[in-house]
């Protein structure tokens, strides 16, 4: 190797150093270190301790832990689809231009840049309160509103409606998906007389499978992983309705300050996520359209 190869081998390191010091300092040695610590009792007060897989093996004797799985995987198989259906048809809606395209695609992606937000999970909170807005036009029609958020059977859709509401990143990805459809197939298909529904079953869907297949990956490792809805809106009641894992997570590291299980906890949660990850791109084989190669 030149001197000058070096020289730039050496500047290009020094510019990503920033990048390289983050990753190691905030992302590799933090893993490393739970992954060590969940296998150890730690209070943060006292050093760790080793005691090899009481964590793990306290999981399953742990109801509230049970809870919180439940209550993730209801939530993550709930709101994911309805947050996607709803994105798919908004963007539908949308794919024609217009004057006022722009202004109704920002509209429908702003939910998507605040929503996560502490303050809307407040107003949300306050919506659905009892003299919240729901009750309030509730009872312009007559109609008593419930406890939305202390009833365990309506708690977790005030959260998961949340959810829906999202849908507009997905959206924007749906929309430039729908816009790399060859327009020449539709109209073969109007001439051979094929409906519109027959046209998105048998067009739009197949070639929007790839994008379909990127939207659900994103949204169900997004839904195992939410916190600040749960946290801000019911705080996890009512009985443990809405104890979402990451939740349950925040509560055994930070409030009982039992690090160890939690790191534990976390990994298991990763174990989850990368289980339906692998799942929905190995089944992506028998539904998602490639059109150099055909299904799968």
């Amino acid at each position: 190797m030149s001197k000058r190869e070096r020289y730039n081998n050496i500047t290009g390191y020094i510019f990503i150093s920033p990048w390289l010091i983050g990753f190691f300092v905030f992302t590799f040695f933090p893993i490393i270190a739970s992954f060590i610590l969940a296998f150890t009792k730690y209070d943060i007060l006292t050093p760790p301790r080793w005691i090899a897989f009481d964590n793990w093996l306290r999981m399953l004797s742990d109801e509230r832990y049970l809870h919180s799985l439940k209550a993730t995987f209801y939530y993550v198989f709930t709101a994911v689809p309805l947050r996607l259906v709803f994105a798919l048809l908004v963007a539908l809606l949308l794919r024609p231009t217009t004057r006022l395209t722009s202004l109704f695609r920002g509209i429908y992606y702003l939910p998507s840049l605040i929503g996560g937000s502490v303050a809307i999970a407040i107003i949300w909170r306050q919506i659905f309160g009892l003299d919240g807005l729901t009750n309030f036009l509730l009872h312009l029609v007559g109609i008593k509103g419930p406890n939305w958020l202390g009833n365990p059977s309506t708690a977790i859709w005030t959260l998961i409606v949340l959810a829906a509401w999202q849908f507009g990143s997905s959206m924007l990805i749906f929309l430039a998906g729908l816009k790399q459809i060859p327009g020449s197939l539709y109209e073969a298909a109007s001439i051979d007389g094929a409906s519109i529904w027959s046209q998105f079953i048998k067009i739009t869907l197949p070639m929007l499978s790839p994008v379909i297949l990127f939207n659900l990956i994103i949204q169900i490792i997004n839904g195992f992983m939410v916190f600040t809805q749960a946290y801000i809106v019911t705080s996890g009641g009512p009985l443990d309705t809405t104890l979402f894992y990451a939740l349950y997570v925040y509560q055994r590291a930070f409030q009982n300050l039992e690090m160890g299980y939690a790191s534990a906890m976390a990994w298991i949660l990763l174990i989850i996520i990368a289980f339906f990850t692998i799942l929905a791109f190995k089944s992506s084989r028998l539904w998602v359209y490639y059109e150099s190669e055909g299904i799968g």
